[in-house]
């Protein structure tokens, strides 16, 4: 068995070390996570998703395993989600914000980190992938739940996928891939790319570490213990099952996209519920339920992430 302590020192602790920067960064200093977003958005994101899937060794048929993997697991994560929150009769607010919850994790500055650090370059290519097809289903699948009963607002947010240069990024590296236009790895062009994603990682976890720093959970810690379980706990065994199910031929892309379904609530579930949900879930603003879900999940993750990575390093899992 993989030693606990280990997989946390190199895997769990660089991350908490620099999103650890961030939450002090947070709480002491006033800075403007609007414009560190935008530049995650627009550049950094954007560069690091379209030099690694040009610069990708995974095969077309892992690609489409990994991608039909994903449509799989945000389709089960959904109907248990709906399913749970029907169960315990849910009012419609509280149905679109459990869900959001549980079907989206944090694949972008916690699971590209995570997975970079726990298996390697292959880990971090994998989780890319991860990151570009979520991206596209958040702005298309993930506003439709949020905005259930809204029409309107429904119709502007599916707009809005049209706007998100991550699926740019996607398509313009798979349209280089394919055309065979794709600059040498060595190149001046290829190698500032690879500078300004790079660069995306540290970002990203300094700007979740501000984000948790601002969040206020008060009272509504005990109100998400429902919400943290299906993500802690049955969230991770769904990405398990559909690992198993789908049959990767290569061990360490399985056990990433197992990793980057065991993550935390995706911190973008909060701009989801801001924007085009409404209403109160137990009492409270459901803006203020998904940061407390997203905040409780995050600590969670610390223990349960150790946990996961040194079963899967170990091959007990998959």
């Amino acid at each position: 068995m993989v030693s606990l302590v280990s997989v946390f020192a190199t895997a769990i602790l660089p991350i908490l070390v620099v999103g650890g920067v961030g939450y002090l960064l947070g709480r002491f200093r006033t800075v403007d996570t609007d414009a560190i977003n935008t530049l995650l958005i627009y550049v950094f994101v954007p560069a690091l998703i379209f030099h690694s899937l040009t610069t990708t060794t995974l095969a077309q048929s892992t690609l489409a395993r990994i991608t039909v993997a994903i449509l799989l697991f945000h389709a089960l994560a959904i109907a248990v989600a709906e399913a749970a929150g029907r169960l315990f009769g849910a009012s419609k607010a509280a149905l679109a914000a459990i869900v959001i919850v549980t079907a989206f994790p944090n694949t972008g500055n916690y699971g590209v980190p995570v997975s970079n650090f726990a298996f390697g370059a292959m880990g971090r290519a994998t989780a890319v992938v991860y990151l570009s097809v979520q991206s596209v289903l958040i702005w298309t699948v993930g506003v439709y739940i949020a905005s259930r009963g809204n029409a309107e607002s429904r119709l502007d947010g599916v707009k809005r996928v049209f706007s998100v240069p991550l699926v740019y990024a996607v398509v313009a590296a798979l349209l280089a891939r394919g055309l065979g236009v794709v600059p040498p790895a060595g190149s001046t062009a290829m190698s500032t790319v690879q500078l300004v994603g790079d660069a995306s990682i540290p970002v990203m976890l300094l700007l979740l570490g501000i984000q948790l720093a601002r969040t206020d959970v008060g009272s509504t810690l005990s109100a998400v213990g429902g919400v943290v379980a299906l993500k802690m706990v049955v969230a991770p065994l769904l990405g398990i099952g559909v690992a198993l199910a789908v049959g990767f031929t290569e061990p360490a892309v399985a056990r990433t996209f197992v990793i980057e379904s065991a993550m935390p609530s995706a911190v973008t579930t909060v701009i989801l519920a801001a924007e085009f949900s409404e209403g109160e879930v137990a009492g409270v603003a459901v803006t203020e339920f998904v940061s407390t879900a997203i905040f409780a999940t995050t600590l969670v993750s610390v223990v349960t992430l150790t946990a996961l990575i040194a079963l899967l390093q170990s091959g007990v899992v998959v």
